[in-house]
């Protein structure tokens, strides 16, 4: 019937492979074997045997003849054994496995019904033979095929699971056209709100910032009226803080309504980039331009400021005031707590020095005002002192000068900004100590011979001293009768001392005289000029 497909009882050779190349085979008579090919296919709905041979399953046949459908292919084709005398009798099916076509790409895909398996139907001693007609049942009209494949959404032949196929096509055929539908609309409607928000949100978001753009440039800045209410407030700016910066602060304390009107109000008033570091007492509520003509007035800031050469007693005596303490208080907190305050490593406190901190309260301006803790502002100045002498590099310095360590630099600076009397005095004063310090030194035999140190002694400043005095006080603070350094700094040197204590002239300066008394400081090199100064100071001062 086939022609010659080659059947003679043999079963195809492993490997090899059919004259259709793989494709479904075409049956024009299967007509005749009508309830093969559709009744006995669960799981088609009616699709044609051509259309679904991946899902098709493999019949047994028992003694009887009657079909069984108890066995499904699930990925491993099962081949039919055959031999010589018909189907073996035990019923079963053996399994020939097929060498992979190099060249057929559903080489390892189970074999299409029809396809690659030879058919034992197309003989004479086909088994079993086909029904009558009486017991046939009518076909059921065939589907277009781009139907069945829009419907599997797959093509014939490939290598899915057929139990998951046969399921998934059931629900589809219960459920065509309804569920696909809403879910279709529910993505839709999103993505139009989604799309809605979007473009909704991008508008508010350029409006509002077009908006401040124009406020920012051509709108007024948020102001009060009049001069601030009778709350006050102490408001602490920092050094090198600019016009948006002190607004800022400014504002976070109540005292202006925007950054943006004190800086408009700082520019245009006169002298108004001139407000300095420090803390001022400042009310609230106030418009900008009270506020920066307020900050204009010294008497509005709450600072001390440690002058150049100034003594740490004093020092502790302004904070005290600042901050409405007992006298004595911040001198006690400065006893008790000077090593918590940051000193640098190199400091000394032996038992003959009066005062830890002395030489390390920088001289500048600090905020000081009411409610804050003295501690709090020694640490601001020691922190600065700190801080620009390790960026002199003291310690090497220090060697180069013939000194031991920094802190006999910084001693030796306080005692030229305490005998310097102007800026020109510093250099010729450093070298004059360095000289006296010196071995060699048979002017003074390595005496000082300072007032200054005399008098940071008494807490004085009083230059007149009687020799019967300097020689009846024995502390080694007293350079008239102990060689060498004092034992510390004796007041907080300022930059330019520090400069030039680092920078000494070479001239061989070892005398000097103060001949007005007061700022007139003049230089010797040998004992008969200094005696010459002398006489002058005398006829200066009535002596």
């Amino acid at each position: 019937m086939y022609g010659d497909v080659g059947w003679g009882g043999q079963q195809a050779q492993a490997g090899q492979r059919s004259p259709y190349d793989g494709r479904p085979q075409q049956y024009p008579q299967a007509s005749q074997y009508g309830d093969w090919s559709q009744e006995q296919q669960p799981g088609y709905g009616g699709q044609q045997h051509q259309q679904h041979q991946h899902q098709q399953q493999h019949q047994q046949y028992d003694t009887s003849g009657q079909p069984q459908y108890d066995q499904q292919f699930t990925g491993h084709p099962q081949q039919q054994q055959f031999h010589q005398g018909g189907w073996d009798a035990t019923g079963t099916h053996g399994q020939v496995p097929y060498a992979a076509d190099p060249g057929d790409p559903y080489g390892q895909q189970p074999v299409a019904y029809g396809g690659e398996q030879p058919d034992f139907y197309g003989t004479e001693d086909a088994y079993p033979p086909p029904e009558p007609p009486g017991r046939r049942r009518p076909e059921p009209d065939p589907e277009p095929a781009a139907d069945a494949e829009e419907e599997h959404g797959v093509l014939p032949g490939d290598d899915e699971d057929d139990e998951e196929h046969e399921l998934q096509g059931r629900r589809e055929r219960r459920g065509k056209g309804r569920k696909p539908v809403k879910s279709k609309k529910r993505r839709t409607g999103c993505a139009c709100m989604v799309v809605v928000l979007v473009f909704g949100g991008g508008l508010g978001g350029v409006g509002y910032f077009g908006y401040k753009f124009y406020q920012n440039r051509f709108g007024t800045a948020p102001d009060f009226a009049g001069e601030g209410s009778s709350q006050t407030v102490t408001v602490e700016i920092p050094k090198g803080a600019g016009g948006w910066e002190i607004g800022r602060r400014l504002k976070e304390a109540g005292v202006v309504k925007s950054a943006d009107a004190f800086v408009h109000a700082q520019g245009t008033t006169p002298g108004g980039d001139g407000i300095q570091a420090g803390a001022y007492l400042l009310k609230k509520e106030m418009s900008a331009a009270s506020a920066v003509k307020l900050m204009l007035d010294p008497r509005s800031q709450n600072n001390v400021v440690v002058t150049e050469g100034e003594r740490n007693t004093n020092v502790y005596a302004a904070i005290d005031k600042r901050l409405e303490l007992p006298d004595g208080s911040t001198k006690k907190i400065a006893r008790k707590q000077y090593k918590s305050l940051g000193l640098p490593s190199w400091a000394e406190n032996n038992s003959d020095i009066m005062d830890p901190l002395e030489g390390f309260l920088w001289p500048a301006t600090y905020p000081a005002a009411k409610g804050m803790k003295p501690e709090a502002i020694l640490k601001q100045m020691v922190t600065q002192a700190k801080q620009k002498y390790a960026a002199y590099g003291l310690d090497g310095k220090a060697r180069e000068l013939g000194l031991n360590n920094a802190f006999e630099l910084v001693t030796v600076a306080s005692l030229v900004q305490a005998e310097g009397k102007t800026h020109d005095d510093f250099r010729k004063m450093a070298e004059v100590v360095y000289n006296r310090l010196k071995p060699t030194n048979t002017e003074t035999n390595r005496l000082l011979q300072f007032d200054s140190t005399y008098n940071y002694l008494l807490g004085k400043s009083n230059i007149h001293i009687s020799e019967k005095e300097i020689n009846s006080n024995p502390s080694p603070y007293n350079t008239y009768t102990h060689k060498g350094l004092p034992p510390g700094p004796i007041g907080n040197p300022g930059e330019d001392a520090l400069k030039a204590t680092l920078n000494p002239t070479d001239d061989g300066w070892i005398y000097f005289v103060a001949t007005d008394g007061t700022n007139n400081t003049e230089f010797a090199k040998t004992y008969a000029e200094f005696q010459e100064l002398k006489d002058k100071f005398n006829a200066s001062s009535g002596n």
